[in-house]
């Protein structure tokens, strides 16, 4: 699920809430919160695989001061984070489901 598909449900719950007759939140959701954590964490997830790549790129040309445990370990870095950020998307849709199983 996208950070759009995320806020796109926050809008509808709170289009909801107003025809269900409750005021409007005093404030507008800002870019602080869970969205902008997501973002993060999707970042920081493509830069190890990024480097991850950059690394074993560079082993494979030979360049000078790479060695094969650094780039094993960069690569090792990018499969945890990559498994970590499926693992909590598998968790955020299943909240998602069982919210949207609820009855009301």
């Amino acid at each position: 699920m996208s950070i759009q598909g995320i806020e796109g449900v926050l809008q509808q719950m709170q289009a909801t809430a107003l025809q269900a007759g409750m005021k409007q939140p005093a404030e507008p959701l800002q870019e602080t919160g869970f969205a902008s954590e997501m973002k993060a964490a999707l970042g920081k997830i493509s830069d190890t695989q990024n480097t991850a790549q950059v690394q074993s790129e560079k082993l494979e040309l030979g360049v000078p001061g790479v060695g094969l445990n650094d780039v094993m370990v960069d690569m090792q870095k990018s499969a945890i984070s990559l498994q970590l950020g499926v693992q909590v998307r598998n968790k955020l849709v299943s909240a998602y489901s069982e919210i949207m199983n609820m009855s009301v």
